[in-house]
């Protein structure tokens, strides 16, 4: 059944556009991804069911619905399945039919299909928001869209609970899978992994991770190779959810390079409150027992950043929309505007002769008190191997300016209350993060090229006075490496 539908489907592929087909978010899933997401599902008290019924939305050609089909009726006693798919591209809604058809007909357990050609979110806005499902289902398997939409579409007005700025269809759509589903159901998913950290998703988690607990998760250490036929960049991952209140202790993850070796997978056991963690509910992809020990050392410090009354901030001044206010040379009512190129081997340098490194200070929301800051790159190439690259800056080494201003693609670290931060704590500062298991820390959780400041704020951090013997042993060596910050904070988490 499976070969046969993925074959009507490359005839689909071979005939439209992959840049309309992009438009509308629309990937389709591989065979082998097919079978491996039908696999994870826990059958085994399906022997007691005559049937059961299964939903698919945004079922494409029905790629996941047969591979689930197969799987029931070559591992189990299931007399009728009751199959409900949501597709409202017309372009694929008659080979949907078809191939449920041959499914019907080659099927050997009974089966009864429905297909809703209405927009699979927007016919159940309403009864999402008020918490009564018109319907419920044994088991969801779905390949949601991946499109990005605006804060006012359609979609996202009839979710808001869910919605934070302008959000994704994919986590609309398990959002909804996971209303549908009955208690102690359960739904498998492939879908970005950018969900799982972030001030954007945090509705989202709130809700996906009260009302359900996961099970599985499963990671392409390849990006670009998990759809065939498909230029798909994002971090893509696999996970299986049930719907229960249930306190499992451990999360199942699982590692394969892309989407045709499944038959060579890595797996571990994560302590589900290590893998699912604090009030902002990041969920830490962990592969190895080594990242799970990065993870349980820092577990071990019980501050934040704003528990200690400092703050991860983006720099203030986009360049480009402030064009006319840029200097390439200082001057009356000019200060440095810094970049991150100003970040040289751990310290802060200026000027380097890069162009339009000053801007005018005539402009209140373009500067800044130059005071002792952190300064940390906002942003890495995928090929460097260190995610947080950071500078120290102290303002006494530029004693003619009394304000200066950061560039949006810098991230700095100041306090909370405007107070000026001490040398020592900068320097403790910088220990944490240009160490090597703050750096595996934040990859863990975060798989972008982007430092997230509302995730920096929030990442376990050792205390003040930690921080500041930290900053005192890194003066006194004066070595900016990453192997000394790696010694010197060695002491405090041995």
């Amino acid at each position: 059944m499976l070969e046969h539908i993925i074959n009507n489907t490359l005839k689909y592929i071979e005939k439209q556009s992959k840049t309309e087909r992009k438009k509308i978010g629309q990937f389709f899933t591989s065979k082998e991804t097919a079978e491996y997401m039908a696999s994870l599902f826990d059958i085994t008290n399906f022997g007691n069911k005559s049937s059961i019924s299964i939903l698919d939305p945004g079922a494409g050609s029905g790629i996941l619905t047969a591979a689930l089909i197969e799987r029931l009726e070559s591992e189990c006693a299931i007399n009728k399945v009751y199959i409900t798919c949501y597709e409202d591209n017309l372009d694929i809604i008659n080979i949907l039919v078809e191939n449920l058809e041959f499914i019907k007909n080659k099927s050997k357990i009974e089966i009864d299909y429905t297909i809703f050609r209405d927009n699979y979110l927007i016919s159940q806005g309403l009864a999402f928001e008020a918490g009564t499902p018109l319907k419920k289902y044994d088991l969801v398997i779905g390949n949601p869209p991946y499109l990005k939409i605006s804060k006012n579409s359609p979609e996202a007005v009839s979710m808001p609970s869910v919605c934070y700025g302008a959000p994704n269809l994919y986590f609309l759509f398990a959002s909804m899978s996971l209303f549908n589903l009955k208690t102690n159901g359960q739904m498998v998913y492939i879908m970005p992994r950018s969900w799982t950290s972030g001030a954007y998703f945090k509705k989202f988690r709130d809700y996906f991770l009260s009302n359900g607990k996961l099970r599985n998760i499963h990671l392409f250490t390849s990006r670009d190779k998990v759809f065939d036929n498909e230029t798909v960049l994002q971090e893509t991952i696999i996970i299986r959810v049930e719907k229960t209140n249930t306190d499992y202790p451990f999360i199942s993850i699982t590692t394969s390079k892309d989407s045709t070796e499944f038959d060579t997978i890595q797996n571990i056991e994560v302590p589900y409150k290590t893998a699912v963690s604090g009030d902002e509910k990041y969920v830490y992809l962990v592969t190895d027992n080594e990242e799970l020990e990065v993870l349980s050392k820092i577990d071990k410090f019980d501050c934040t950043l704003l528990d200690l009354n400092l703050k991860m901030k983006t720099g203030i001044t986009v360049d480009f929309r402030n064009r006319e206010l840029l200097r390439k040379e200082s001057g009356d009512g000019i200060i440095p505007l810094f970049y991150s190129q100003h970040i040289k081997e751990g310290l802060v340098q200026f000027p380097i002769g890069k162009d339009y490194e000053y801007v005018v200070d005539g402009k209140p929301g373009l500067i800044q008190e130059n005071k002792n800051y952190l300064f940390v790159k906002r942003f890495t190439s995928k090929e460097e191997k260190r995610r947080l690259q950071c500078g120290i800056y102290l303002s006494k080494n530029f004693p003619e300016y009394s304000h200066i201003s950061t560039q949006n693609k810098l991230n700095f670290i100041d306090s909370v209350n405007n107070l000026i931060i001490d040398e020592s704590l900068v320097f403790g500062l910088y220990v944490v993060f240009n160490s090597t298991i703050y750096d595996r820390y934040y990859r863990i959780l975060n798989g972008s090229t982007q430092v997230n400041s509302t995730e920096i704020n929030n990442i376990p951090m050792p205390k003040i006075n930690i921080l500041k013997y930290l900053g005192e042993k890194l003066k006194l060596s004066n070595i900016f490496s990453v192997e000394m910050c790696d010694i010197i904070l060695g002491e405090v988490m041995k």
